[in-house]
């Protein structure tokens, strides 16, 4: 078998999703986004009076012999995916009862580790036809870090933003693929049984990745996964085993332009510009050393020295330590804490530190 040495960056590869995948390149993704078969054959899917499935799925694709047939092929293909992702990437999976349990004790059964389970509820769901259970209408997503040890990304500022301002819930209110976005063929029916909205994708990878990065779909079906990442200026690779999907989605790619890169960036997370030591405004000269620094009220103030500590009386120390100590508190987030007068204004430290990182280019 041959083997990629390279990722084949926006491509679509046709074959089965275990072949295809071991021919990918250890640490070599960022994100996988995963829409597998549902195993509805052994689930007891329900049926219309006119024997059609309900949900609208009766694909070979979808057809095991049995539970440990479905549960092997589940390992495999998730095994194959925690090989290529990076150590600090993650994973989503979605999917319905009919498989979705059985999938979650797997991924923890090989060393994923579960950060949330969301709840796609659709707006406008299939009915049930025969009346004999509940209307089906939401699934299931599980996101996963590659392991307990991974630094995963979470782009919680613009998940916020992207819910006015609210922090986004794990139960998420979007509807189904319809209209124009529904892939039609030949006969003016559902391409795809499956398709899953854009919507949904762009929040997944908004949530998740950065532009630049590589996201890996094994089950890409008529393509969404690669038409969003393409959109928001993310790599995909592609795996579909069906011709006729492979043809609609490369087709819908070719179609697909991508935003601006400034359009395409996510809001930036606090949590990650709180890296940057207070230090680094000192040695660049963004707050000279001397400088004194004062609470919101200068009630207290601090004098910042050459190496980035604070002096205050005898006590010396990160501006977070001070700041805890004068609020005899257990922990202080400095950057908020401490202000600088300015034009006979008081401006906090974390706006000197927007300045340096916009002298850092």
């Amino acid at each position: 078998m041959d083997h990629f040495s390279d990722l084949p960056l926006d491509q679509v590869m046709r074959g089965e999703a275990v072949s295809m995948l071991r021919m990918l390149p250890t640490a070599s993704v960022d994100c996988v986004f995963a829409d597998p078969p549902y195993n509805l054959q052994l689930s007891g899917q329900l049926r219309r009076p006119d024997d059609s499935v309900v949900d609208g799925v009766d694909e070979e694709w979808d057809r095991f012999d049995d539970f440990a047939a479905y549960d092997t092929f589940t390992r495999d293909w998730l095994g194959e995916c925690r090989r290529v992702l990076r150590k600090d990437g993650t994973l989503w999976v979605i999917g319905t009862y009919h498989n979705i349990y059985r999938i979650g004790s797997i991924l923890q059964d090989l060393g994923y580790w579960i950060l949330n389970d969301v709840v796609w509820r659709k707006s406008n769901p299939m009915p049930n036809f025969r009346g004999r259970r509940f209307t089906n209408a939401h699934e299931t997503l599980i996101w996963a870090a590659r392991g307990r040890d991974s630094r995963y990304r979470f782009n919680y500022q613009s998940m916020k933003a992207l819910n006015d301002d609210l922090q986004m819930r794990s139960d998420w209110l979007l509807p189904l693929c319809t209209g124009a976005e529904r892939l039609k063929n030949a006969h003016g029916l559902k391409l795809h049984p499956t398709q899953k909205p854009e919507a949904l994708l762009h929040r997944v990878l908004l949530a998740s990745t950065n532009p630049g990065e590589v996201v890996l779909d094994p089950f890409l079906g008529t393509g969404t996964t690669a038409a969003v990442a393409r959109r928001l200026q993310r790599h995909f690779v592609g795996i579909e085993r069906h011709p006729a999907y492979v043809e609609a989605a490369l087709e819908r790619i070719r179609a697909t332009q991508p935003v601006p890169l400034e359009g395409a960036s996510g809001t930036p997370n606090k949590r990650d510009a709180a890296r940057v030591p207070f230090g680094a405004l000192v040695e660049s000269g963004v707050v000279l050393p001397g400088t004194l620094v004062y609470d919101r009220q200068r009630r207290v103030s601090a004098t910042v020295a050459a190496d980035g500590t604070l002096v205050l009386g005898k006590a010396r120390g990160s501006i977070h330590q001070i700041g805890a100590n004068v609020q005899n508190a257990p922990s202080c987030n400095g950057w908020t804490f401490w202000h600088v007068m300015r034009e006979r204004e008081l401006i906090a430290i974390d706006v000197l530190r927007g300045e340096y990182l916009a002298l850092r280019g």
